[in-house]
């Protein structure tokens, strides 16, 4: 059993920045690959970002790509979601995943190839 809990989400203005965290529960988080989703109302649950078990390998959606950064501290037990020059269209009930059986070299969109789920922290970004 994964337990997983997102912290850092919050109001902010278009442009701002924002950091999110994801702790992992468990020894072997450095097995994981992990994922950040995000779900906006009305709207079903997009990808946005993956990163390798080592950290050293990482996948963006187009939407994202720039401006968005998904890290990890294996150490910590934690990966992170730099989110910068945000916009409104970014806001949306943000979620961290782990997919315990990770295939080398394959980076993950999918959100049923993810085991767990976070409960999701709110993002808001006013105009």
């Amino acid at each position: 059993q994964v337990q997983l809990v997102e912290s850092g989400g919050g109001l902010v203005q278009a442009g701002g920045s924002l950091r999110l965290s994801c702790a992992a529960s468990g020894r072997t988080f450095s097995s994981y690959a992990m994922g950040w989703f995000r779900q906006a109302p009305g709207k079903e649950r997009e990808f946005v970002a993956t990163i390798s078990r080592s950290g050293h390998n990482t996948y963006y959606t187009n939407s994202v790509k720039g401006r968005f950064t998904i890290s990890r501290d294996n150490a910590k037990n934690t990966v992170y979601l730099q989110m910068n020059s945000l916009k409104p269209k970014d806001t949306a009930v943000y979620y961290c995943a782990a997919d315990t059986h990770p295939s080398l070299g394959v980076m993950i969109t999918t959100a049923r190839d993810y085991d767990y789920w976070g409960q999701g922290t709110q993002v808001t970004v006013s105009s």
